[in-house]
């Protein structure tokens, strides 16, 4: 019986299928079943290609669900990982397992041990800093989200995903997506794809050194302003702006404000005296 291969719709066929229809076919050449291998030259559909980002008006939706999710127990530390995924751009993995002796609060950074690209260190805005801070004052152990009983990492994680985005608008999203929206949030506030790299861990732009102790600077605001924006659409904002602000007297305030504290000044002392300069 003959096989026909749809050369034109590729996309069709699952990685996995595919790879087995391959082998089969490999093995049918092998026996003489058939002289060569249909299959041969066709390019593997990618998987799990996923582009998928939240509007600005979905993160809004999700910060509602959140809010309803916290009011059941059940649900309090599954609502602080999701928003923590958010917030951070971090896999779900990275954050589920995530460790005390890796939340380096006081340099504003994740020292991941072992991320899909080895060690990396992850710039953390201040919102997140501070659920840290929180959070650690009440806990103690290994493990920043803990399980039940023994020293573990949160193991409920997958199942209360899908009880709390089953029957919503968001039902498509995954944590994946979450990591997606922070890098688009990142583009459309303006940062460099070399700087949305860092902030994530990829491969091309990763913080690896395990024996850097003062990220730069740029990096911390960059990840603040991210995560301060994406917090305030959780909290149901709807920001004018959609572009982070370059204007000339936002700078010069910033600037008035650096320099003051830097001289020993009194900060709002010096935003005063811009506003009157202006």
């Amino acid at each position: 019986m003959p096989i026909f291969i749809d050369r034109g719709a590729p996309d069709t066929i699952r990685t996995c299928d595919f790879c087995l229809l391959g082998g089969i076919l490999t093995y049918a050449v092998e026996a003489g079943v058939i002289e060569s291998n249909p299959a041969h030259g066709i390019r593997k559909p990618k998987d799990n290609v996923r582009k998928r980002r939240l509007s600005e008006a979905e993160y809004r939706i999700l910060g509602q669900m959140l809010r309803d999710a916290a009011k059941h127990d059940k649900y309090t530390m599954t609502v602080d990982i999701i928003r923590q995924i958010a917030l951070t751009g971090c896999r779900r993995s990275e954050m589920i397992r995530l460790k005390w002796t890796e939340a380096d609060t006081e340099a504003s950074c994740l020292r991941l041990a072992d991320s899909k690209e080895g060690e990396s260190i992850r710039p953390v805005g201040l919102p997140v800093v501070e659920y840290l801070e929180r959070r650690r004052s009440d806990n103690v152990g290994t493990y920043v989200f803990p399980g039940q009983g023994e020293d573990n990492a949160f193991g409920s994680f997958p199942n209360h995903w899908k009880q709390l985005f089953k029957d919503s608008s968001l039902s498509d999203a995954t944590p994946h997506v979450l990591r997606h929206s922070f890098a688009s949030i990142a583009n459309d506030l303006g940062f460099t794809e070399v700087t949305i790299a860092a902030l994530v861990g990829h491969a091309k732009g990763s913080v690896t050194s395990k024996y850097i102790h003062t990220l730069d600077t740029a990096l911390i605001m960059a990840a603040d302003t991210i995560s301060g924006y994406i917090q305030g659409l959780l909290g149901g904002i709807e920001f004018k702006q959609t572009a982070y602000a370059l204007d000339r007297d936002s700078r010069k305030a910033a600037l008035a404000r650096f320099l003051k504290r830097a001289s020993g000044g009194d900060a709002e002392e010096a935003e005063e005296e811009h506003r009157l300069a202006a």
